[in-house]
């Protein structure tokens, strides 16, 4: 169980740092997702990035804050935004992000607590909670300058998700950026991040270490798939996440594929409209539109039913963790025309995980055998190794710090090139402070 208890339980340091920056991760500082990271001067300015839960089995959560008046959320995922309800709730404090992160937050907090609740994992927060998380936002658009106390700040696109921002901040300690998760390459749906000049910079290390297929081939090696199972007369399952993948997915098959079949289903279509009224946000929201106008929308039984005879069914969750994935794939399972191609990451524990390495997932309490062919490709929109190097080069950043990341594996490759590169690295551990 899951409690804190305000302002009793925090171990981060009560006075302010003697001089430089403090940072100090709560979560995500040697761990992938999970995020939140404290940023204070020794004038009290602060700040908290992020303040997310890691939807793993079972979840990671982040220390507790002290309290806090302004938080910072990069974007609507829930390992960045899933426990803001409890700091708006115990602290009434303020969240600055850009506005469609605020307008898709809502639904995000309310899936993490209906799936909190089916799973039986605890929250620190109430479902009461959502509303004075909804209340507290404050959005500001890219690039508009804005202050809290004494520091000056503004978002800039990070290229991961539409709404995701990086955070620029003017100190008197010097320029300070953090990326939140960002990817430097175009998508579907956004363009990619841009440098931006900086004495410090908090960049994602994911995947240090490693680099995405060439996105192209990976593309090409996907539509062949598709164009092979529904030419052999069976259909595609796609478990694809809601927030971004989804789209993303249905734009490129509208764009390559026209002549298909294709039906979506799972929270992806509600943020499609929510991504749709910020067309601001999108790099080619006409494509959108178009895809999802062609796109058929699944929103009752029968039409559950008409899609199990379709070309594509594109559905949450994209780690076949429960949502409407499973009651496809239950009805799938038993025609080895049909196939499963996993378009996205698939954590430890996972149903996707289970599935690619044993053939077997739970269905309904069941562990069920799973004889159809399963393909797994790289649509990431996390910025790959080389990208990173580049990004941080660019930015001419003096300091760098490398969270988000794996610290055995991804970390370690990372910041030795960074270093080898001039760059003076530091390596954040949970719970341990550190100076800038």
């Amino acid at each position: 169980m899951v409690i804190y208890s305000p302002g009793r339980t925090s171990n981060h340091p009560e006075e302010p740092p003697a001089d430089g920056l403090r940072y100090n991760f709560l979560g995500g500082g040697n761990e992938v997702g999970n995020v939140a990271c404290l940023l204070e001067d020794p004038s009290n300015n602060k700040i908290l990035l992020d303040y997310g839960l890691a939807p793993t089995n079972p979840p990671k959560y982040p220390a507790e804050s002290p309290m806090i008046k302004n938080a910072v959320i990069t974007h609507s995922h829930i390992d960045h935004l899933g426990m803001a309800p409890w700091l708006c709730s115990q602290y009434r404090t303020k969240l600055h992000g850009t506005v469609l992160t605020a307008a898709i937050s809502e639904m995000m907090w309310h899936d993490c607590y209906k799936v909190s609740k089916i799973e039986g994992y605890p929250l620190a927060w109430d479902k009461r909670d959502i509303d004075g998380a909804i209340e507290s936002w404050v959005t500001h658009d890219f690039s508009t300058p804005w202050e809290i106390d004494d520091w000056k700040l503004k978002l800039e696109k990070a290229g991961h998700i539409p709404g995701a921002a990086m955070l620029h901040i003017e100190t008197d300690n010097g320029k300070v950026m953090f990326t939140g998760d960002f990817d430097t390459r175009d998508s579907m749906l956004t363009t990619g991040a841009k440098p931006q000049d900086t004495d410090v910079l908090f960049i994602e290390g994911t995947y240090g270490g490693r680099n995405h297929p060439d996105k192209e081939k990976e593309i090409q090696r996907f539509i062949s798939r598709v164009v092979e199972v529904t030419d052999a007369g069976g259909t595609a399952l796609i478990p694809a996440f809601a927030n971004g993948r989804t789209q993303d997915v249905v734009m490129l098959l509208h764009q390559r594929l026209p002549e298909l079949d294709i039906h979506v289903d799972g929270m992806g279509k509600r943020i499609a409209k929510l991504q749709l009224s910020h067309p601001e946000m999108l790099r080619d929201p006409q494509g959108l539109e178009s895809a999802w106008r062609w796109a058929k929308q699944v929103s009752s039984k029968s039409d559950k039913k008409k899609a199990l005879n379709s070309d594509c069914i594109v559905t949450t969750s994209g780690m076949l963790e429960g949502g409407p994935s499973i009651w496809y794939l239950n009805r799938l399972r038993d025609d080895p025309k049909n196939a499963i191609l996993l378009t996205g990451y698939q954590a430890s524990g996972s149903g996707g995980r289970e599935l690619l390495d044993d053939s077997r997932i739970k269905i309904w309490n069941d562990k069920v055998k799973i004889d159809l062919p399963i393909d797994q490709f790289s649509f990431s929109t996390h910025a790959g190794h080389d990208e990173i190097v580049d990004f941080t080069s660019k930015c001419n950043a003096e300091k760098v710090v490398i969270y988000h990341t794996d610290a055995q594996q991804a970390r370690p490759p990372l910041a030795e090139e960074l270093e080898r590169n001039g760059h003076e690295v530091h390596m954040p551990i949970n719970g341990i402070p550190g100076i800038l």
